[in-house]
């Protein structure tokens, strides 16, 4: 039992790690999206304060929180497989 303990743990330090790794790439990506639609021009303000409007409003987006999937789906599957492995 605590085997299997220290095997969550550590798998969820892991999907920590590419949560972050995700969440700062697809940052990153929109703000390069942000930087490339400014520059073509036809937007009012400054560039930055375009991208920094931009990144707030894809802080509450709901593609920033799909990336919470990365915790909900291994769950789930490890989960599932423990139930029909014990339970059928």
């Amino acid at each position: 039992m605590v085997a299997f303990f220290k095997l969550a743990l550590f798998g969820y330090i892991a999907l920590t790690i590419i949560y972050w790794l995700l969440a700062l790439y697809f940052r990153s990506v929109e703000r390069e999206r942000l930087e490339k639609e400014y520059d073509h021009g036809g937007i009012p303000g400054t560039r930055d304060g375009h991208v920094a409007q931009g990144l707030a409003a894809y802080e509450r987006s709901l593609r920033r929180r799909l990336i919470g999937l990365v915790f909900v789906i291994p769950t789930a599957v490890v989960i599932a497989l423990v139930w029909i492995l014990n339970f059928s």
